[in-house]
């Protein structure tokens, strides 16, 4: 069957009789048109004049969409009337995420967060400074010396994870198996909603089942490991209850293999392409740094959604109770109203606004972590190889989801 006709196949949700025929649009997370032309630009596509800022798609599992970067932030802030009760799509596999404390609201989550950030504060994060910068390097110069990589193969979706495995005290022959979970649940197999349901819960059930005897293990113990500190952490004064701990060590893992690992090879596409934008870092430190916030506001890869707690009109707009919204994160940062030219990278914009991290009280709790390992990739993979450039003929391969993936990011260089 023809790749037309499979999308042509595509399972439609009939239209809600709430639902105004004017703010239909077909627009499949799953399968961006233009997609091809790169991920980020496939979802800008859609900030046209005529689009209005809030439209419903009958695909996966039909939902609204925000499309405007004042709206993506304002809901994410607004848990009171756009819950975290279901956060991914189609619903029905939202309904089997199981993870904590994504899925509650206030004042249910604090607690939980209060564990996470415990563990993932800025002060945690710079004690693993140097062994991530150790990390990065022992990757990038063996590849220094070839000439050419796969950038996302060789090193974006080897150095988080292993910086990551490292600090859960992990071994990295579980990644595989790890990965494959996170890609199930992140960017679901299945031509229905049921399916799709199926697949998000088999590897939410994988991820527990992982990480069950770990955390018996090491509750109680006295490690220095993410995983004991949280396990052993304590809400309203009393011990994390076993299913809960399966939840948030579960989300953890979640989080650590897959968020990072896309976003670097991202942003390297864009600096192999524009050799310009890396000779104003190279050899400026401060740029350096202060510039990695603009290629988080670039280069989002997250397409969380929230649930519509009460019936109500939100901007002249009826949404009734249970009905999704998905908040694209990519809309904000690249919202020509939130960023002037935000297509491109501008290492010295002021006041960078994204929502790249999400926002309220879900904003992601590894944006330290992340931080670090983008700046530390930048400073090395410059310090190491200067120049370099996609190869010709390059053809990365986009792929969309509640979190975007590239693959094949084929760069070359000059040696010595």
């Amino acid at each position: 069957m023809s790749e037309a006709a499979k999308l042509d196949n595509r399972n439609r949700t009939p239209r809600p009789a709430h639902v105004p025929t004017e703010l239909v649009r077909e627009i499949d997370m799953y399968a961006l048109d233009g997609i091809e032309e790169g991920y980020h630009e496939a979802w800008k596509a859609l900030q046209t004049p005529e689009m209005p800022e809030l439209v419903w798609t009958p695909f996966t599992g039909g939902h609204w969409i925000a499309t405007r970067g004042f709206m993506v932030k304002e809901i994410y802030e607004d848990p009171s009337r756009f819950s975290s009760e279901v956060i991914f799509l189609p619903k029905e596999a939202g309904e089997k995420y199981l993870m904590v404390p994504t899925r509650m609201d206030p004042p249910e989550h604090t607690p939980y967060r209060k564990i996470l950030d415990f563990g993932l504060n800025p002060a945690q994060i710079r004690k693993v400074e140097e062994a991530v910068r150790e990390a990065a390097i022992e990757l990038i110069e063996p590849i220094a010396k070839r000439g050419h990589c796969d950038f996302a193969a060789e090193y974006a979706m080897i150095f988080p994870v292993r910086v990551f495995m490292a600090m859960a005290g992990l071994p990295m022959s579980d990644v595989p198996m790890l990965a494959k979970f996170a890609e199930d649940m992140t960017r679901p197999a299945g031509n229905t909603p049921e399916e799709m349901a199926a697949t998000l819960d088999a590897a939410n059930q994988g991820f527990f089942a992982y990480v069950d005897p770990i955390i018996r293990a090491r509750t109680g113990g006295s490690g220095t490991d993410l995983i004991t500190i949280m396990v052993n952490g304590k809400v309203d004064g009393q011990p994390l209850a076993h299913d809960k701990a399966l939840g948030m060590i579960s989300l953890l893992l979640l989080g650590g293999l897959d968020t990072v690992v896309n976003f670097l090879s991202f942003f390297m596409i864009y600096l192999a392409r524009h050799p310009e934008k890396v000779a104003e870092i190279r050899g400026d430190e401060l740029k350096l740094r202060r510039g990695v916030e603009e290629l988080f506001r670039r280069f989002p890869v997250v397409s969380e959604a929230r649930m519509v707690a009460k019936d109500m009109t939100y901007r002249g707009v009826e949404l009734q109770r249970g009905d999704m919204i998905l908040l694209p994160t990519v809309l904000h940062g690249l919202d020509d109203a939130e960023n002037d030219h935000p297509l491109d990278v501008d290492w010295e914009r002021k006041n960078v606004n994204h929502a790249t991290f999400g926002g309220g009280p879900h904003r992601c709790v590894g944006l330290h972590l992340a931080r670090l390992e983008a700046t530390v990739t930048l400073q090395e993979w410059i310090r190491h190889i200067p120049e370099f450039s996609l190869a010709p003929g390059a053809q990365p391969v986009y792929n969309s989801g509640i979190i975007a993936s590239v693959q094949n990011v084929p760069l070359i260089w000059p040696t010595a």
